[in-house]
């Protein structure tokens, strides 16, 4: 990639070339001026210019090396990600409110492999335990979920349900507690998960039913990968670690889109991206997209 020192350096060429033109004019116009010193001066100047020369040349160079590996970077872009998620189904689970612009990065890995959105939900939380107790006590079929010592229960049956899709009565009842914001339908189970944390870390029941919601995805057998932004502060890398999930830490950049991508394909689980916790690397290991035919 093109490296902005080179430009600085470029520009800092052409105005040292400028600058001794300048007092070179003056010493020239000024009268008295020595034979040496005069010599001594336009070597300068040439040396000065010859300088801005190859600067300028390193520059148009990098520009077009820069300009080559963007594209080639684009079409390798392209080739990975092409029917790499083909007919797959995914779910998006939000821990806090919706963030527009990372769900845009995970719709953009979904789309350029070719997978479909079948739904997404937006976690309210904190919980609300004593509202979330008197709804559940309210239905004989859910009472044996209510209790501060059942909140883990609560959220491995969520997380169970948020998979399956078809019957969720957990969630039917508490759609007034759970659900900031919604859309899909539960119609069909998800051949896979991205679970996305927005809200800050949470304490007391609520780190319960995180804990049980969590211990349950990562305990399915389709991939379940926990995602952020480069930029995301506090991280939750390391929730996604304990909780042994699959994780990427870069999805607003092309890397980390190729990296869900291929952790939503049954790469090899681990923590990928460009922050110190990608324990694995940038990348899972890249392999070609088996077909009917190919022997893979």
């Amino acid at each position: 990639m093109f490296d902005l020192r080179y430009h600085v350096a470029s520009l800092a060429a052409v105005f040292f070339a400028l600058v001794i033109g300048i007092l070179v004019g003056v010493a020239l116009a000024t009268h008295g001026l020595g034979n040496t010193e005069r010599k001594r001066l336009e070597r300068a100047l040439d040396d000065a210019n010859a300088r801005a020369d190859r600067a300028q040349e390193a520059s148009t160079a990098l520009t077009i090396a820069g300009r080559a590996n963007g594209e080639f970077v684009k079409q390798a872009y392209t080739a990975v990600m092409a029917d790499r998620l083909e007919g797959k189904r995914i779910a998006v689970l939000f821990v806090g409110p919706k963030d527009p612009k990372l769900l845009e990065s995970v719709n953009q890995t979904l789309t350029d492999g070719g997978a479909t959105l079948i739904r997404l939900r937006a976690v309210k939380v904190p919980l609300d335990d004593a509202k979330i107790d008197g709804i559940l006590n309210r239905k004989p079929q859910l009472a044996s979920y209510a209790g501060p010592e059942k909140l883990r229960d609560l959220g491995s049956e969520v997380a169970d349900e948020f998979v399956l899709g078809g019957a969720t009565p957990v969630w039917d009842a508490l759609q007034t507690q759970l659900v900031e914001e919604e859309s899909g339908t539960w119609g069909r189970p998800a051949d896979g998960i991205v679970v996305v944390r927005t809200a800050k870390p949470q304490m007391d029941g609520t780190a319960d039913f995180l804990r049980g919601m969590y211990s349950e995805l990562s305990d399915r057998s389709i991939p379940v990968v926990g995602v952020e932004a480069s930029t995301s502060k506090p991280s939750a890398v390391r929730v996604y670690q304990r909780s042994k999930l699959s994780s990427v830490d870069d999805i607003d950049l092309q890397v980390g889109r190729v990296a869900l991508a291929l952790l939503l394909a049954q790469a090899p689980e681990g923590s990928y991206g460009t922050k110190e916790t990608a324990a694995d690397g940038v990348l899972p290991e890249v392999l070609p997209i088996s077909t009917p035919g190919t022997g893979g």
